[in-house]
């Protein structure tokens, strides 16, 4: 009787350390897999941020295109969701937890940052054309302006934007052409000044030249 109560003893030691093993590789599987998983969906979730920036910046510059956007879309549905895990113990749980918090916020940062850029690139198709900019301040001018002066005194009053001096002199011209600017010589020197300056100085000197 001892006899055969022997071996299926060492029958079931050996079944149990085979198992345990087994038990044991299959817990270092799942946590390969597992990292694996995770690497590639936030790989995915970097590569949805990066298209909504570059899809925000498109339509901000006014060239959407329908054929990208269907492209894009058809990529989009065709990645498969990740297969969730019919058990999960509680590190795997907080894990998951954690790394979902984490793309939330990327995906909150995301969103502020189009939104920026997209208030970026809209703000300077708000802004005064340099017709509009160059004519008001030779408006203001009591006196003849060259386009240098001109072109000094805008850049001081906008900083912001690129003003080259041969431009200005364009705009200039461009005004007299359409007699919303006068333009005088002065030895080898050019100014200009507004029509109303001009009427105002020549009136002021006629009736210094009529006699008394």
């Amino acid at each position: 009787m001892s006899k055969t109560e022997t071996p299926a003893t060492g029958l079931s030691t050996q079944y149990a350390s085979q198992v345990a093993t087994d038990l044991e590789n299959n817990l270092k599987e799942q946590e390969r897999v597992s990292g694996e998983l995770a690497a590639l969906q936030e790989q995915l979730a970097t590569l949805q941020q990066e298209h909504a920036v570059l899809v925000s910046i498109q339509q901000a510059l006014g060239v959407t295109s329908a054929s990208q956007t269907s492209a894009a879309r058809r990529t989009a549905s065709a990645v498969p969701a990740p297969r969730k895990k019919a058990t999960a113990g509680p590190v795997q749980g907080k894990r998951a937890q954690a790394k979902k918090s984490a793309a939330t916020s990327q995906k909150s940062a995301a969103k502020k940052s189009v939104t920026k850029s997209a208030a970026d690139k809209t703000t300077p198709a708000t802004q005064r054309t340099l017709v509009e900019i160059v004519r008001e301040h030779l408006t203001a001018q009591k006196e003849p302006r060259s386009a240098a002066e001109i072109t000094t005194a805008l850049e001081q009053q906008h900083p912001e934007r690129d003003i080259k001096n041969t431009v200005v002199r364009t705009t200039l011209e461009g005004l007299v052409a359409k007699n919303q600017a006068q333009r005088s010589k002065q030895g080898s020197s050019v100014f200009y000044t507004a029509p109303e300056v001009a009427k105002a100085s020549a009136a002021g000197k006629n009736s210094q030249e009529q006699p008394a």
